[in-house]
C-alpha cells in the first residue's frame, strides 16, 4: 500500500517591526568628497559620504570627530539629487553617531542636518 502526502505551505504572518526609524528622508548611497570643519576642535579634515538623505549624511573621514560635535560641510550634490544638475551646498550639522574601525584610524560619522545652503557657481 502506498500513502501521497500533500504539504501546504502557509505564509507566516510578518513579524511586527518594534524598530524606530529615527530617518525623515530615503537614504542615497553616494560617494562624493567633501570638506569638514568642526568650530569646537578648529578641526579642518576632508572625507567622502557613503549615503545622504534630505535631513543627514553619513561619511568617513580620518580624522577623530565626537558625536555631538557641530559640523559644517561643503560638497557638491550629484544630478540624480538635484533635479539635473550638479550643485554645491554648505550643510551645518550634528554628529549624532561616530563608528570608528578596528585600528581607530578611519571614522565613519552620522550627522544630522540642520540647514543646506546652495551655494552659487563659480565661473572661471
Amino acid at each position: 500500500m502506498t500513502f501521497t502526502a500533500s504539504v501546504i505551505v502557509l505564509p507566516c504572518p510578518a513579524m511586527p517591526n518594534n524598530k524606530t526609524e529615527r530617518r525623515g528622508g530615503e537614504r542615497v548611497p553616494v560617494r562624493v568628497p567633501l570638506t569638514i570643519s568642526a568650530t569646537e576642535t578648529n578641526l579642518q579634515a576632508t572625507g567622502h559620504t557613503r549615503d545622504l538623505s534630505s535631513n543627514g549624511i553619513f561619511f568617513y573621514t580620518d580624522f577623530p570627530i565626537r558625536q555631538g560635535n557641530n559640523v559644517e560641510m561643503v560638497l557638491i550634490l550629484p544630478p540624480e539629487l538635484t533635479s539635473g544638475e550638479k550643485r554645491w551646498v554648505c550643510c551645518q550639522a550634528t554628529v549624532v553617531r561616530v563608528e570608528d574601525d578596528a585600528e581607530g584610524n578611519r571614522h565613519g560619522v552620522a550627522a544630522k542636518v540642520r540647514t543646506m545652503e546652495f551655494l552659487p557657481e563659480l565661473i572661471g
